[in-house]
């Protein structure tokens, strides 16, 4: 579980343990409360679950500020995968509050509970109206509860995608029989951003290694694809199901990230002009985003730069989308002024920016600036494996070999199997 993010509040244990004990009435901000609940994950202690644990047991549901604070703290308990708070978070499946429920459910796939009670209290949630069901069926998935195979073929056919995506992955991985696999990689395609990303956690719960390349160019941020293949190469080659030789060309294309290697769902029935495909950048479907990107490079090769640093200057430098995916441009562009922008965001720590290093380092092999080689050995002392492996592709491109001789002593055997290819 990556918990860089959930330390921003600076909070102690102690300090946020006393707004949860706090009456949200004497409270300045109701959002307090919620903010401490949040923060508990940071604290793995018996006195943070039981505050954890108060903060569901004395809320009053009837409030929407508490019942937030329901939600969170159960979520909480789950982040903590805190197994001996599971009587009140199974309670909490009863709760008519579907955010309460959804959580209750996804806290328990994150403790690994096996009892068959308690998944069958899971199961039931299928025949109840008003779930949401993809989170229920996931669990069910992941705890190998086949008595709940029957309730989830009846969702096969759901009208919602990412709730028949799971259900038929799952269908597929309790029978042994993937004969309907098809049908959830053809959401890879699908118009809706959360149909293309729950497919892929499906596909990689289904170790479904032949969808690999399929993944690859599925237009969503590069985040959830490199994700899906770090673990299908972890798992599969581990097992001895696929070798490094088979991920790396779909691996490499996906940290490369040009938008001309993707399959888009999007696109435009006239070229847009340059300040829509600007604007585009700071959608939330980065498969927008990556059809904006492909416009700038092939139709405004001349204009996009300087439009893209003026965008950077004014709010892209700020926003983790549209800041990766200027990042990207410039470098398709090979815009040289670009040069400094590059080095100074390779060495950013910011954790809403982490891919937009790997995009710098990419970058930097695009300009062919050999000044760069220092710096891009120099992220190999970075635990970030994703920013280590384009560094190795750039430090190629830039005719680097020293760097090699670095990575394969690195801990991580991907990066080791890279650096001696």
């Amino acid at each position: 579980m990556d918990k860089r993010f959930f330390n921003i509040f600076r909070l102690t244990e102690e300090q946020a343990i006393a707004i949860i004990d706090t009456p949200l009435d004497q409270l300045e901000d109701p959002s307090e409360k919620y903010i401490a609940v949040s923060h508990l994950i940071n604290f793995p202690t018996e006195q943070s679950i039981s505050a954890l644990v108060r903060a569901i047991e004395t809320s009053n549901p009837e409030e929407l500020d508490e019942r937030i604070v329901r939600r969170k703290a159960v979520e909480s308990l789950g982040r903590l995968q805190a197994a001996s708070a599971l009587p009140v978070i199974q309670k909490c499946l009863q709760d008519d509050d579907i955010y309460t429920v959804e959580n209750a459910v996804w806290t328990i796939g994150e403790i690994g509970v096996k009892e068959p009670e308690i998944l069958e209290d899971v199961a039931q949630l299928l025949d109840k109206e008003g779930q949401i069901h993809r989170v229920i069926i996931h669990t069910l998935a992941n705890a190998d509860y086949k008595p709940a195979l029957e309730r989830v073929k009846k969702f096969t056919n759901a009208p919602d995608e990412p709730t028949r995506s799971a259900a038929i992955a799952t269908v597929c991985r309790f029978t042994g029989d993937y004969s309907e696999i098809s049908k959830v990689m053809a959401l890879l395609q699908s118009t809706s951003i959360n149909a293309r990303r729950g497919c892929i956690q499906d596909l990689i719960d289904s170790r479904y290694y032949k969808a690999i390349p399929n993944i690859a160019k599925c237009p969503v941020s590069l985040v959830f694809r490199l994700r899906a293949l770090r673990m299908l190469a972890d798992a599969g080659v581990r097992n001895g199901e696929i070798s490094f030789a088979e991920i790396q060309p779909s691996l490499e294309q996906v940290l490369w990230d040009n938008p001309q290697d993707l399959d888009l769902v999007h696109e435009y029935d006239v070229i847009p002009a340059l300040n829509f495909a600007i604007e585009e950048l700071y959608e939330t479907d980065f498969g927008r985003c990556y059809l904006a990107t492909k416009t700038l490079v092939e139709a405004y090769p001349q204009e996009a730069p300087a439009a893209l640093m003026t965008t950077y200057a004014d709010r892209a430098f700020n926003h983790y989308g549209a800041h990766y995916h200027v990042i990207k441009t410039l470098g398709w562009l090979k815009y040289a002024p670009a040069y400094e922008l590059f080095t100074e965001n390779l060495h950013n720590c910011e954790p809403q920016f982490q891919k937009s290093r790997g995009a710098c380092a990419i970058a930097l092999g695009e300009l062919g600036d050999k000044r760069a080689i220092p710096e891009l050995i120099n992220c190999l002392k970075s635990p970030i494996w994703d920013l280590k492996y384009a560094v190795l592709i750039s430090l190629e491109k830039l005719g680097d070999t020293t760097a090699k001789e670095i990575a394969a002593n690195d801990p991580d055997w991907l990066i080791q199997t890279k650096a001696t290819m």
